[in-house]
């Protein structure tokens, strides 16, 4: 992360920036990622950890696919009758 703000980036993109960390760490940077957000700084992670990812961003976009299947806020998404079907069942998963 400090590296990608070397360059005074206006987005920055994080993959799974918490696989395999554990609970402690992964909470300290979640914190810093938090600080820098409120300095002004934005992020685009990529993650598979659907409780991370509602308890931790303001705007959501579900893929499915490889294509997007909604957007919105954490509440809005997981309440979308489309992420239900393609995460917890239906015919065409």
């Amino acid at each position: 992360i400090a590296r990608a703000l070397l360059t005074d980036p206006d987005i920055v993109l994080l993959d799974e920036p918490l696989a395999g960390v554990n609970p402690t760490l992964e909470q300290k940077i979640l914190s810093r990622i938090e600080d820098l957000v409120e300095d002004g700084y934005s992020f685009l992670l990529i993650e598979h950890d659907i409780d991370l990812i509602m308890d931790n961003c303001e705007r959501v976009v579900v893929m499915h696919q490889g294509g997007v299947l909604t957007t919105g806020s954490p509440d809005d998404v997981k309440s979308d009758e489309r992420v239900i079907e393609a995460y917890l069942g239906g015919d065409d998963v």
